[in-house]
């Protein structure tokens, strides 16, 4: 008769806390798409097909996540798209 032994493993697992904010853009009836998509890339620094896509969203859906991050990184990129007259909030 064959005995099996179960080994339990005790692991710690680090949790690292972070306080991640979202910067929001919402949808406006002033700026293009292609400003929006040019703002996206030279803020948040977006792919092409990230601006696009995030640029759709906010024109259907009324508003989107355009970035995620600390506050201290998210504020001046909220600044800058609010300087360009988007409207952008941090969360």
């Amino acid at each position: 008769m064959s005995t099996k032994e179960k080994i339990q493993e005790e692991v710690d697992v680090l949790e690292q806390e972070s306080n991640l904010n979202e910067i929001v853009l919402f949808n406006d009836d002033v700026n293009t798409f292609d400003f929006v998509i040019d703002s996206l890339i030279e803020v948040c620094e977006h792919t092409l097909e990230q601006a696009e896509q995030c640029t759709m969203l906010v024109h259907y859906k009324g508003k989107c996540t355009v970035k995620t991050g600390e506050y201290k990184d998210l504020e001046p990129r909220c600044t800058k798209l609010l300087s360009r007259g988007l409207s952008a909030e941090i969360i």
